[in-house]
């Protein structure tokens, strides 16, 4: 941990790092986020002031501090830093919409993801998780294979077969663009948009094409329903409804275009990571990947997975959320405070931008007993019930609680029961395994993985 001195606490503002640190500070918001968040709370504490160039922000790091600004006064904050950039290839999509717009977008997608709808669409799920491990069957005894972009095909395919009713081969070869559409955003956050985007660089030239493909991509997908105008009530169905509710036509699919683009760009990434995440810490932690393989064995046998399931799969559910606990997919989740407001005694102005971060309230010390340890035992309900209620919060709290929650977490059970039942994945030796922050928290370069059978 750095060890950079304290300035004397000032009543009503959070201490921070004095203004010598800001060159320490710029480097590590652009090269290792992670850091700094862990640096900053070791150092100064639940609420601290980081001043960065013409920003100050304001990083809060206690539960009580979630729960004020996810819970209590949501609508004080607005989406900020990162994802105000993201709007630019998502548009205004729930994850970067706010107030009435983001409350309308939310009524009309939550039906879809509730739990009748995952259940009717476990099939689907179990379907592409048996695709997943038949694929990464093909690999036994051979040279390593990536993993990521498989798990990558496994939620595009969930995503576009449950929600939008497409072949799965229309959306399978997205992944590419998404990953040129977050490099940017987070180029654009951390240099504080002192590039112009118009200037025809390189990046700027990928974010453009990376973007217009998307585009295209999502105008197909609507084209290609057009022809075939059945009477459905899927995510796709409900959009296209409401474009034609639009009293301007072009707003109206604008809206429909970005509210696409950002349910599979959220909905893939975030599984996509956990499912990574969680297949490194089963490598690092054999004991737990054998107790995961016996209590498949002993639910489902040979036959696969279905929605009745996942009670059963009690411990192979606490694996799951202990990874998601060390490695949330969402690892910050950024504000803006509208007016000014107090938090823990401290003055937040308005205009500032807030900081809340998963990663590091996930590893509290005085909320997680040996918070770097992985221990899947931690999520026994038993034991559960007595936590701090925000000092975990994966999928986010409040009004805006991930709405994909419930089908994420029923495609990562399969998939990892699936994996777990049939295959061992032992990541390649000598192969960095270092997160990245990005608009989630993902493996750097990818995991390799040599695989075996049981």
């Amino acid at each position: 941990m750095s060890t950079i001195r304290e300035l004397p606490p000032v009543p009503g503002i959070p201490p921070g790092p004095p203004p010598s640190a800001l060159p320490g500070i710029v480097r590590d918001l652009a090269t290792d986020r992670l850091t700094l968040m862990s640096s900053a709370a070791h150092n100064y504490g639940d609420a601290v002031r980081i001043r960065v160039g013409p920003k100050t922000l304001y990083f809060l790091d206690h539960p009580d501090h979630a729960k004020h600004v996810l819970a209590e006064n949501p609508d004080n904050y607005h989406k900020g830093i990162g994802l105000v950039q993201a709007r630019r290839a998502l548009g205004d999509g729930l994850l970067t919409s706010d107030g009435d717009l983001w409350r309308g977008q939310r009524a009309l997608v939550s039906p879809t993801f509730g739990h009748k709808r995952v259940a009717e669409a476990s099939d689907v799920i179990a379907d592409e998780a048996a695709r997943l491990v038949s694929g990464l069957w093909q690999h036994r005894g051979h040279s390593a294979v990536d993993v990521v972009p498989r798990l990558t095909e496994l939620t595009l395919g969930v995503l576009g077969r449950a929600l939008l009713d497409v072949d799965r081969d229309l959306i399978g070869s997205v992944g590419p663009e998404f990953e040129t559409v977050q490099d940017q955003a987070m180029f654009e956050m951390v240099s504080m948009n002192s590039v112009p985007n118009w200037l025809p660089l390189p990046r700027n030239v990928r974010f453009r094409r990376a973007r217009a493909r998307l585009r295209r991509i999502v105008d197909d997908i609507v084209a290609r329903r057009s022809l075939t105008p059945l009477d459905r009530d899927d995510l796709l169905a409900r959009l296209i409804g409401s474009t034609n509710a639009e009293p301007d036509p072009a707003v109206g699919t604008r809206r429909m275009r970005d509210e696409v683009i950002t349910l599979l760009l959220a909905g893939h990434e975030t599984t996509a990571s956990t499912l990574s995440w969680t297949l490194y810490l089963l490598d690092r932690h054999p004991w737990a990947a054998q107790r995961v393989h016996d209590e498949v064995v002993a639910v489902l046998g040979r036959r696969p997975p279905s929605y009745e399931d996942l009670h059963r799969l009690r411990y192979t559910t606490m694996v799951l959320q202990e990874s998601m606990r060390l490695y949330p997919p969402v690892w910050i989740l950024p504000r803006v405070a509208v007016g000014e407001d107090v938090i823990g005694g401290y003055r937040i102005p308005a205009g500032s931008d807030v900081l809340v971060s998963p990663y590091t309230l996930h590893r509290h010390p005085a909320f997680w007993d040996e918070p770097d340890l992985f221990r899947p035992e931690r999520f026994d309900p038993d034991l559960a019930r007595a936590r701090a209620r925000y000092a975990y919060i994966p999928f986010g709290a409040g009004p805006r609680f991930c709405v994909g929650n419930n089908l994420g977490m029923v495609e990562a059970t399969f998939a990892l029961a699936l994996i777990c039942r049939d295959l061992r994945l032992s990541v390649e030796p000598g192969h960095p395994v270092v997160p990245e922050p990005m608009l989630s928290l993902r493996i750097r370069g990818g995991l390799p993985v040599r695989v075996e059978s049981w």
